[in-house]
């Protein structure tokens, strides 16, 4: 379910309380989050850019003998987070030390600690959303961070897009006042990134509305881990939408494991190791690893539940559970969940 344009409210900002810890703690209270215009270096951000979208066309994503800057995908080009052919340039792109280090910005540290009241860093697993036109059908859906992400409730992500951002090329929207639920909702099987999504009839009857902006480059939208929110989709011809989607904990509250690994290490194995390996500088190396986190055993009944429902929509034909099973299939590798979507695609297929 994805609200029309009319449907969708504008985002309140907050750069009026920028700085004041209680107003910014009692705002995010009252609406679930916190938008601010041009909090981040927007220079810095047209650097990200131009290094980031570089790589993507050399990696065939961005039309050849056009402007980086410009992100014109290639036409025919297609792919997203669990392709094979996702992670293969997507972890290039995730090489670049720009990218890493601009989630540690004194202006992102000094605000996060100035919401929650209290000392925060930048969780390891930094992540990068590359979101490509008219493929819509693989939008994020309608989720809670807290299912991906875990630790703890109080986890801040920040949304900032790496270019600006009109809703017809696909920013973030948020229920306004969702966080309230005080829960995890139930989560169910998805196309869209993620894997999971909450149905209509478990928010609808909240009342809550909609809201968005047309981002621009160094905006930032900051929420908790229970907020509800959902990616719009990308509508239009040929550009694909770049972003950032970091996650921010209490240096002494529990990291969940995979969140000390690399984003997507998990569909193609990608380490540390190559991530800093054309580095110039150490400072933000295995930063997390002197801290002294408590690291904490991923909960993995939320991915289960999705993948198990996927498995009984394909037995009823349902495409794009079948679609989603032929992905992790072509993936490969020696898991259950691997070897379980290869049986049952012979077994639909016979």
């Amino acid at each position: 379910m994805i609200p029309k344009t009319t449907d969708l409210k504008e985002l309140r900002e907050s750069n009026d309380i920028l700085g004041n810890s209680q107003a910014l703690q009692e705002r995010i209270a009252d609406d679930g989050y916190l938008f601010f215009r041009k909090l981040q270096d927007v220079n810095m951000l047209l650097e990200l850019r131009r290094q980031m979208l570089t790589t993507m066309q050399d990696g065939r994503w961005i039309q050849q003998g056009t402007d980086p800057l410009d992100g014109i995908a290639e036409p025919g080009v297609q792919c997203t987070e669990g392709d094979v052919e996702y992670t293969a340039v997507y972890h290039q792109v995730y090489r670049n030390q720009l990218f890493h280090e601009s989630a540690h910005a004194d202006v992102m540290l000094k605000t996060v600690a100035d919401i929650t009241g209290r000392e925060m860093i930048p969780q390891p697993q930094k992540v990068a959303r590359l979101w490509f036109p008219n493929y819509t059908a693989h939008t994020t859906p309608i989720h809670q961070d807290y299912v991906h992400f875990q630790g703890t409730y109080d986890n801040l992500t920040c949304w900032a897009p790496v270019g600006d951002c009109p809703v017809e090329l696909g920013g973030l929207a948020v229920l306004k006042g969702s966080h309230k639920v005080g829960e995890v909702l139930d989560h169910h099987f998805s196309l869209g990134a993620g894997g999971l999504m909450i149905h209509g009839e478990e928010f609808e009857a909240l009342g809550l509305s909609w809201h968005t902006t047309n981002y621009e480059i160094g905006d930032t939208l900051i929420f908790p881990a229970l907020t509800i929110h959902m990616a719009l989709p990308n509508i239009t011809e040929d550009r694909l939408r770049v972003s950032l989607d970091n996650r921010y904990q209490a240096v002494d509250d529990p990291i969940a494991e995979h969140m000390t690994e690399p984003h997507l290490a998990s569909m193609s194995p990608f380490t540390w190791q190559q991530t800093y390996a054309s580095w110039d500088s150490q400072e933000f190396q295995y930063y997390w690893e002197n801290i002294g986190m408590q690291v904490i055993p991923k909960d993995w009944s939320f991915s289960n539940k999705g993948f198990d429902e996927a498995c009984l929509l394909a037995r009823s034909g349902n495409t794009e559970a079948l679609h989603h099973l032929a992905r992790l299939a072509k993936r490969g590798g020696d898991t259950k969940q691997v070897k379980i979507a290869k049986a049952l695609l012979e077994e639909v297929s016979d």
